[in-house]
This record gives C-alpha cells, structure tokens and sequence, in this order.
C-alpha cells in the first residue's frame, strides 16, 4: 500500500498482548484513514451502549494518509473513542510529530483495549513494543512525564501523555503530545486515564512511500503556493494567531460573553490576538510539514501569572477571557499553561468556570457550595486558581472536573450550561452567527466548531461571503463543511489547510499519493459516510433528534448589546431542511436509500 503503512497495532492491557493486523484496501478505500477508518473500526468493535471509562471502551488512535508525508501542514492523528463527557462517538484531532513518528513506525492506526492493573506505559520502536511499568510517572505533569520518558527510551521519542486530570478522570482530561499539542475535546484522556495507561511513546525509522513520486509532488508544491497566496493560510495566522478572531468576532457581535448573557466585550482586544503578539509572543511555531505557523510559544514576565509555554489559541483566550468576563491577558495565558500541564480541554475548562460564575451571580451557587471562594465574573486570580483545583479534583474543583452541565443540574439548573449534547459550545455566538449554530446542534461529538467550520464562509468570507445573520442556504453550507471536514480530517490534513485548498487539491493530491483514484465526488462521498456512521453509532448509544439542539438561553433571549443586538439562533428555520438535504427522516435518522447509497446499509 503507498500512503498507509498497511499494519495496525492491537493492544490488550488487560492480558498483556501485542498483535498486529493488516490494514483492509477496502476499508481504507472507503474511509480514507484517520477519522474515518478509526471510527469504523471502533463502530465495528465497541458497544453503544459501553460506559466510556470502563475496560470494555476502547481507544483508537488513527493517523491519515497524508500523515509523515510533505503534503502541506500533514502532521495529523486522531484519538477515537465514547466520550466520558457526552456519551457520543468521540474523535479528537491532534497536531505536532507524533503522529508523523507513528507512520514511521509502521502503523496506520493503534486500538488500545482493556485496562491494566497498574499504571503503565506504551513503548513502541518500530517492530519493537513494550507494555511498560508507569508507577513512577503517575501523578507527573504532562511535561515531566515526557522528559521521564524521553530519558527512559529514546530522545527523539515523541510522547502523547496524560497528566493528573486523565488519571483523576476529569471528563475533559485531554491527550497531550509533545508537551503542547492537544487531542482535547469530549475526555479523550479520562479514557486513556481509566485504563491505567499514561502514555505511548513511539520512535519510528520507516517512511511513507508515494504511489506517484513525482505527480505527487507537483500536487503538493501546487498546493502549497495556494495557501501561501492566502490572506489568511499565507499571512494572518502566523502573524498573529488564531487569537486574531476575538476582535474579528467582537466587531461583528457574535463573542459569547459572560457564558452567553451577552455577545460582545468592549474590552476584548485586550485578549486579542494583536495583543498576545505585542505582549507576550516569543515566536510563531507550526506542525509537521507546516507552512501555516499558527502555534504561538509565549512568555508571561508578571510575577503572579509567571510562565512560558505555548498558547492560548483563540477558544482559548475566549473561554478563560470574555466567557468569564475576564481581560486580563497573563492571567488567560497562565490558565492555558495549566491547562496543558495537567492535561485538560481549555474551552470546557474556560467554559466550566464561567458557568459556575454565572450560577454564583445568580445566587444558586454560594460560597458555601464552593469552600468559601467567590466566583464573581471578572475574578482573575479565582478563575486561575479553580483551574488548578480542577486538574486535580481539589475542593470545589471536583464538581468542575465534571464539566458545566453536571455541574448546573445538580444545583437543579442545567439550562446555565452552555452546550450540545453536554459539550460547551466555543467561541461564536450562534446568535450573531447562524450557521454556526446549526453545526453545533447537528455536530456529532456535540457543542464543536472545527467539524464544520461555517465562519470560514459568514464571517471570514472564504471562499465567499454569506451573510450570517441570515438561515437561508446554510443547512446546505453546514452539510458541505461537515462532510469536508470528515474528508480532511479522515485524510491526515489540518483543517487550516482549506485556507488556500479545497476538495478538488486534497483529492488531487490524495489519488497521488495512494494510487487509489480520489475524484473529488468521491472524496466528498467518503466525508458524508463517516459523518453517517457516527451519527448512526450515535443514535444506537440513544441519541435522537432531541438532543439536536442549543440551550434555551441561544433560542429565546437576544443578544443584549452589541452589533447583533436583539438577534437569537433561528435554529427551527434550519433542521428540517438539514435533514432533508441529509437524506434523514423528520426524526434526524437515516434513510435506507441513504444507507445503500453510502455502502452504509450493513452498519
């Protein structure tokens, strides 16, 4: 096979075992790899109906094609599993090496099952892999856990990790690699976690051979020159990061404020992205294979919020930032800095915290409920400190580890949460934005930006401008971005990489490399299939059209002030026709036809 390795890793930590497996062409054909093969195989093999942190889960971590090649920002892996957090079919899409050093290794994808008796650790040197004693690393932060590794196997070793809040079982614990590259959304690293596993670290000395060299690489120098030409892919993120949009969104109204009482912040420029450049920036950084350099390696000089790391992104910033009323730029930064340390998501996180404010300032919290701390909006130095206490379930920080919609209902409110299907929304009020909201209520792993990312179109304007006040034709533009975006991330590329390419370049580049012939209608249809089979995986775990919704507070109440001042998320405008376009009945399941016609009527 050219592309795929063609060898998958099984891992049995409950006996002990080590396996390896051939990669199926089918499949691979059918799902390109990555998101899409990852999440076959674990529809394949995992119970719906599964706890998310019992043995029987599973955890698949799946590279692409493109992966470890010099196709543009091809540094991608996913980590697939049920979401202690949601309950929904979980993948969450990471960045950095070691996904590359994965490929290199021999190994399209890795399923880790069973739980061990003790903590331990994953070593894998190509043909080489060890189940290792992890005793003296449980309880490190994710930066010593990596240096300890490092030391103990190889250093070229690239590690993904958990820290103390996957070993706690936080239930947006995250999976961290390299320090500060995250799989972070829906509690990938509670699962990794309650498996009594710390961490995988891989060394690999193979390579990813083209089927066609050389049209491989026109393809790809072609593509490149696309996203260097682009305002934002070629110029914008590297200078100033994704943090670039809280201005852009704050001028347009749709910056969720104060946990979405409002959706503008008249001081969020002080958050912002030009900001964070001025102040903070040490330099930019990318991924693998990256010509985009949107990381930022930052410096926190002030002494009570001291630091270096990298971060925050955009959600970032946000959620520690505006959502908790706060404009204070070291403390956001400092907030980030934990976040990776302990090994947790930073926009539920973010958005945890300002939930418990918003509930504080509402009287249904009190400070007796919190160990005597204030939780008003605008609490710099709190919002810092409960996300220490968070990482490692101390005090009041036990019930935010469990995210903010178990934490608004047991104090008899979960409307005071601002997610879909229990995950927090990010950073784009779907008020001011429409189409946005229309992904977050349909999105498979729930509240979610970046598995259809409609600002590209409403606000951005790429590849062209819709209006996003408007709910005409954005049922249509919300399918188009869901399916390319499970396209893109099955493939091994980074979503940031549609900032300059399209269907037409990934499938050009994508038949390349393989040799399996991509034409664009089919690398489309191989996104639609994978978004069918987690919606069908979905509905089998007892999710329904109900749960394809946004909090009350998005339906009902107006944007208070601001440029979209008196708008709400017309959210019953957009579903039907949703799943019309879909091939869905009125009940949000799929048609037979559908099925058939997606190879999908077996699943």
């Amino acid at each position: 096979m050219y592309g795929w390795t063609g060898n998958m890793l099984r891992v049995n930590l409950s006996s002990g075992s080590v396996t390896r497996e051939p990669t199926e062409p089918e499949l691979a054909k059918l799902y390109i790899g990555g998101r899409g093969l990852g999440s076959r195989i674990f529809s394949d093999e995992v119970d719906p109906m599964v706890d998310p942190l019992s043995p029987e889960n599973k955890l698949i971590l799946a590279t692409g094609p493109f992966t470890g090649t010099y196709a543009p920002s091809a540094g991608r892996f996913m980590a697939i599993t049920k979401g202690p957090l949601t309950g929904t079919i979980a993948c969450s899409n990471s960045g950095g090496t070691f996904g590359p050093e994965l490929k290199y290794a021999g190994y399209d994808v890795v399923i880790i099952e069973g739980k061990a008796q003790k903590p331990v650790y994953l070593w894998i040197n190509d043909d080489r892999v060890e189940i290792r004693d992890a005793g003296h690393i449980w309880g490190k932060n994710t930066q010593d856990t990596t240096d300890t590794i490092r030391a103990e196997t190889d250093e070229e070793a690239k590690v993904s990790c958990i820290g103390p809040a996957g070993e706690k079982l936080v239930l947006f614990a995250c999976i961290m690699n390299e320090m500060h590259r995250t799989a972070g959304r829906s509690g990938v690293g509670a699962v990794m976690g309650s498996k009594n596993l710390k961490a995988v670290a891989v060394v690999g000395s193979g390579m990813v051979k083209a089927a066609d060299p050389a049209g491989f690489k026109a393809a790809v120098l072609k593509a490149r020159k696309k996203i260097q030409a682009h305002p934002v892919g070629g110029q914008g993120l590297k200078a100033y990061g994704t943090d670039i949009l809280v201005n852009i969104l704050n001028e347009i109204g749709a910056l969720p404020t104060r946990n979405y009482r409002d959706a503008y912040f008249p001081t969020a420029d002080k958050v912002g992205g030009e900001s964070l450049s001025a102040r903070n920036l040490v330099r930019p950084k990318g991924c693998f294979s990256c010509i985009i350099s949107c990381g930022r390696v930052t410096k926190v000089s002030a002494q009570r919020f001291e630091g270096y790391g990298e971060g925050p992104e955009y959600e970032t910033a946000w959620a520690f930032g505006p959502d908790c009323g706060i404009d204070n730029l070291d403390a956001v930064t400092k907030a980030n800095y934990l976040c990776n340390e302990l090994g947790m998501d930073t926009i539920t996180m973010g958005a945890t915290i300002a939930c418990a404010m918003d509930l504080f300032e509402n009287g249904i919290l009190t400070a007796k409920d919190t160990g005597g701390i204030a939780l008003n909006f605008g609490a710099v130095e709190t919002m810092v400190e409960m996300v220490r206490k968070t990482g490692i379930r101390e005090g009041f920080g036990d019930q935010l580890a469990l995210g903010s919609y178990r934490l608004a209902e047991s104090f008899g409110h979960p409307e005071y949460s601002m997610t879909v299907k229990k995950q927090e929304m990010p950073a784009y009020d779907p008020r001011g934005v429409q189409g946005i909201g229309l992904n977050y209520a349909t999105n498979n792993r729930g509240g979610d930006h970046v598995r259809g990312y409609t600002i590209a179109v409403e606000v951005l304007g790429n590849p062209s401008k819709m209006d996003p006040h408007v709910t005409e034709g954005k049922a249509a533009l919300d399918i188009l971005f869901q399916n390319l975006t499970a396209a893109l991330d099955s493939s091994g590329a980074c979503l940031f990489s549609t900032f300059g390419l399209g269907a037409d370049e990934l499938a050009e580049m994508l038949s390349a490399l393989t040799g399996v012939p991509f034409p664009v209608d089919e690398f489309m249809e191989a996104g639609e299939r994978v978004w069918n089979l987690e919606r069908l995986w979905n509905l089998k775990a007892g999710f329904t059209a109900r749960d394809d919704t946004l909090p009350e507070r998005l339906l009902k109440d107006p944007i208070i002030t601001g440029p979209s001042k008196g708008s709400v998320n017309r959210l019953g405008d957009m579903l039907p026709e949703y799943y019309k376009l879909r091939g869905w009945d009125k009940n949000g399941v799929p048609e037979d036809g559908k099925l058939k016609e997606l190879s999908l009527n077996g699943s």
